[in-house]
């Protein structure tokens, strides 16, 4: 994972409303994508949202009942809060069901341990105080912290976060605790699939430059999607070389590291630091400028910028041109350039494609054809 400080969204001293002008990024997350969408759009960018999962209760809350009745039977010693949708969601259910003023007296007697401080927020907001806060952000690191205690013969009530992760629960077991669970909500695979197959085309073929991430199941979902298609080792390969992946926190970006993807994580796990980070690492990294024979050519996401002219690229110019750049000056064969292609292309469709891109071009001279062996920026000799 590549760390960087980051913090804040708009009040930050480096917004601009066309900080982002040029550039496609892809959104995830079901939950809080509002606040994604309308930071990305107010800096200029092009969003294309695509949730991968959807957050639901669970299905029948006469099981989040029974769990809830299990807890205030056995009167856990320990309460590990994952996180504030969560608190809040258990608590309303309980509320519902008669049973939170007993719920509330219960977990009073508890030490509460939490992974963050939102879910802080919501154990306070309960009537709550909680005993300490894991050192991450993370289920795992939250384990830890009640772990060094030791938890031996006692009762640990644990709070799941959308899915079950059986590592961390194990891993109470096996230190001799009574495990409990609480599960107020689920993941599930989002319904409207079509939107997802467009995304991933999109990443397959590089006309999107970064996709964001708020959750590993996101990640997970967007994975099992793609190999139904026959497209993952595609769409895995595009993360590695071109599309940047931008997670909130090390959890989520977990299977993204799996599958042998570095992806941009903030070092606060924050919305607001996620936006700001991937601002960053799109300006400085994401930019491309190279002096040709007829001014400095930029190429900014999808859009190029010549004598302070701007023209947009579609998908297919746009690969040709980003590979012609990335030559500086050096020429590209044919072959290469139908091999960057996302669509495939003989030698003949290569020259077909190369004079649309220099049509859209502010000044089509800035390609120079070297005869029988490719093309070429005009770059100063």
């Amino acid at each position: 994972m590549i760390d960087a400080t980051s913090s804040g969204d708009q009040v930050s001293p480096g917004f601009r409303a066309d900080q982002l002008e040029g550039f496609r990024i892809g959104v995830t997350s079901d939950r809080r994508s509002e606040d994604l969408i309308a930071a990305f759009e107010r800096r200029g960018a092009d969003v294309t949202h695509a949730p991968t999962i959807r957050m639901t209760g669970v299905s029948d809350d006469s099981v989040l009942e029974a769990e809830t009745r299990a807890i205030i039977q056995y009167r856990p010693d320990v309460l590990l809060a994952t996180t504030s949708y969560g608190i809040r969601r258990w608590f309303e259910s309980a509320d519902a069901a008669g049973l939170g003023d007993e719920l509330s007296e219960t977990l009073a007697h508890s030490r509460i341990l939490v992974r963050g401080p939102k879910a802080r927020g919501a154990i306070r907001a309960a009537g709550l105080d909680d005993d300490g806060m894991s050192e991450r952000e993370t289920t795992t690191s939250l384990v830890d912290l009640v772990l060094r205690g030791g938890v031996e013969g006692t009762t640990v009530a644990v709070q799941l976060h959308g899915f079950t992760d059986p590592v961390q629960l194990t891993r109470l077991e096996t230190a001799g605790a009574r495990v409990l669970t609480a599960a107020p909500y689920r993941w599930t695979q989002h319904e409207d699939s079509a939107r997802v197959l467009r995304l991933i085309d999109a990443i397959c073929t590089s006309s999107i430059d970064a996709v964001t991430f708020t959750s590993a199941p996101a990640v997970e979902a967007l994975f099992t999607t793609a190999d139904a298609a026959g497209r993952l080792d595609e769409l895995q390969a595009a993360f590695r070389e071109s599309v940047v992946a931008a997670a909130v926190g090390p959890v989520t970006a977990a299977p993204l590291v799996e599958a042998g993807i570095l992806p941009i994580v903030p070092d606060r796990f924050r919305m607001g630091a996620l936006i700001r980070l991937l601002c960053e690492h799109l300006e400085e990294t994401q930019i491309t400028r190279i002096d040709t024979d007829f001014g400095e050519v930029e190429l900014r996401g999808r859009i190029t910028t010549l004598g302070g002219v701007k023209a947009s690229l579609t998908p297919v110019s746009l690969a040709l041109f980003r590979t012609l750049l990335e030559a500086n000056g050096a020429t590209v064969s044919r072959s290469a350039l139908a091999q960057a292609a996302p669509e495939s292309l003989d030698d003949h469709g290569v020259d077909v494609a190369l004079s649309r891109l220099r049509q859209s071009l502010p000044d089509a001279r800035v390609i120079a054809t070297v005869i029988k062996r490719g093309y070429r920026i005009a770059t100063p000799v």
